[in-house]
């Protein structure tokens, strides 16, 4: 089970998703004014992240997919990421840098793995 851990700076609320060893997964699209923001957040996250389709903009042939979705991409130093978009074209999640797009794949997996029953706590 996956442990999302929300963390409180200067500019507001941030979250990132945590494998049960404690690696990060994948953390949130911005920075939030409110706790309350951040959660609700979260729980975008856990709705639409197991049901999110797969959008890969790296494929030679590239068809769009309809959100929520995982959208993976090449970032400017070449390596592979994926952000998790709501419903509503919002990105929600983003991954840190893979070499290799089976790493980025096994990301996406792990996120909808580990949003399944994923507890919210503070800063460790």
């Amino acid at each position: 089970m996956g442990k999302f851990v929300i963390k409180q700076n200067d500019l507001g609320y941030t979250f990132s998703l945590k494998a049960p060893n404690g690696e990060i997964i994948a953390t949130g699209g911005e920075v939030f004014n409110s706790l309350q923001a951040c959660k609700n957040s979260i729980n975008s996250v856990i709705t639409n992240a197991p049901a999110a389709g797969v959008d890969d903009t790296t494929a030679i042939r590239y068809y769009e997919v309809k959100c929520p979705k995982f959208e993976i991409y090449r970032d400017k130093k070449g390596e592979y990421r994926f952000r998790l978009k709501a419903s509503n074209g919002e990105p929600i999640l983003a991954s840190e840098g893979y070499t290799a797009k089976s790493g980025c794949k096994a990301g996406i997996d792990s996120v909808r793995k580990n949003v399944v029953d994923a507890e919210i706590t503070d800063a460790e």
